[in-house]
């Protein structure tokens, strides 16, 4: 028996997503965008030009899969590798032993690492060579973005294919070719119950590996039955967790998405994206954080009540804590998205910051100066100053920037919201302004 063959050999006590792995590249389900006719993977692997590679993707999308089948197509030697589980010792007998294939046989090694982003940087380091050798063909696989987890040497090294999550129909097909084929449960059933399999592949998320082991579930509490029916089905799955993963990109992506959507004026959506954070357990202190920071930045002065909200949330939901602290969060994501929307602070500062940053500390004009000692008084310090409360509307024309600088705006008002009265006030004093 070829080592290829022996080393994905299929146990047939195995649980149901290892026995129905595909074989080739037409019983692999979804990646169409990788691996359709004509993509980019599919002429790779079809022309046995495929070099080194990262495969990202959330669980379940057949990186591991794919590897295997891309091995099968190109007769190279597959060799699973476990970031968790080995270290640079065996990389080196890998190696040698890839050297040997290729000298006696001419067959070439592609080495799997599975979770490769738990390697340090230092580890990863360790395939370098042998990576631009040609000694192995690396096919590297993450769940965690490739540009902050993977070595930059390494992956200058490698082309990166981004893998998607299954959608509903692939799942699907996936659970009918499970009760069909022998690797599966065929012949146990002789009826398929469509809404049960279709709940079952919404339930997954994405992810084969969990829709066909929850289906081998199902089927066996289903024994005696002619069909697995939904109850099995929700019996098997019990209470699936929300994929996120509060210290990777999982958890960068769906605030983002929740700020997005506020900044946007969706509140269905920005309640979608907080429940989706309430549900994984995100640290609620961290979702109000931001919503302060939401407030003042996209909000503004449009909607000085927005700010105010905010920080109460904020402190509601510390006093509170959860899960009552859900409804504070939801009110001031519903205010916030539906408020009238202005970044003016936020640009009015950054302006005024590079101002600084560019003439330095200019002196403070003589009439502003705090002048506490008749010395300071003697001098000239506060000289000149027009107290505005003693002008009609307490206000009085004078200048305030230090002079090289006069003349210069970094605040304009939205015409929008309470910024457009706060503009009238500003015209009615300088109307050149």
């Amino acid at each position: 028996m070829e080592l290829f063959e022996s080393d994905i050999h299929i146990n047939a006590q195995a649980p149901m997503a290892e026995r129905m792995r595909p074989r080739t590249l037409e019983e692999m389900v979804g990646q169409q965008h990788l691996i359709g006719k004509d993509k980019v993977l599919r002429r790779l692997i079809e022309t046995d030009r495929l070099s080194s590679v990262i495969f990202w993707g959330p669980p379940g999308t057949g990186k591991t899969t794919l590897a295997q089948v891309i091995a099968g197509a190109t007769r190279s030697r597959f060799v699973f590798f476990s970031a968790v589980l080995q270290g640079i010792k065996e990389i080196r007998e890998i190696v040698q032993k890839a050297k040997e294939e290729r000298a006696y046989h001419d067959r070439k090694t592609l080495l799997f690492v599975d979770e490769i982003h738990r390697f340090n940087k230092a580890q990863q380091d360790a395939f370098l060579p042998y990576v631009e050798k040609g000694d192995i063909t690396l096919i590297g696989a993450t769940t965690e973005n490739p540009s902050f987890e993977i070595n930059s040497a390494l992956l200058s090294r490698s082309r990166v294919f981004v893998l998607q999550p299954l959608d509903t129909l692939d799942i699907v097909s996936l659970l009918e070719r499970a009760l069909s084929d022998p690797r599966g449960v065929a012949s146990a059933f002789s009826e398929t119950d469509r809404e049960a399999l279709t709940f079952l592949a919404e339930q997954a998320q994405g992810d084969a590996r969990i829709a066909l082991n929850a289906l081998e579930v199902a089927a066996d509490l289903s024994k005696g039955q002619q069909v697995i029916r939904l109850q099995a089905i929700k019996d098997a799955l019990q209470q699936r967790g929300v994929r996120y993963d509060k210290g990777a990109e999982e958890h960068y992506n769906v605030i983002s998405a929740f700020i997005k959507s506020l900044r946007g004026s969706d509140p269905d959506a920005a309640l979608y994206w907080l429940a989706r954070m309430i549900e994984a357990g995100e640290d609620p202190l961290f979702i109000a954080r931001r919503m302060v920071i939401f407030a003042a930045e996209d909000v503004g002065n449009a909607d000085p009540r927005g700010l105010q909200l905010a920080v109460a949330t904020q402190q509601a939901v510390h006093f509170i804590g959860m899960p009552e602290g859900r409804i504070p969060l939801a009110q001031a994501a519903t205010y916030l998205a539906c408020a009238p929307k202005s970044n003016a602070s936020y640009l009015a500062i950054d302006r005024a910051l590079a101002a600084v940053r560019k003439s330095g500390a200019l002196p403070v004009p003589a009439h502003l100066r705090n002048a506490p000692t008749r010395l300071m008084k003697d001098i000239g310090y506060g000289d000149g100053y027009c107290y505005p409360h003693d002008y009609p509307g307490a206000w009085v024309d004078q200048e305030y920037l230090p002079e090289a600088l006069q003349g210069q705006r970094f605040y304009h008002n939205a015409d929008r919201g309470y910024e457009k009265r706060m503009q009238e006030f500003q015209d009615q004093r300088k109307p050149d302004r």
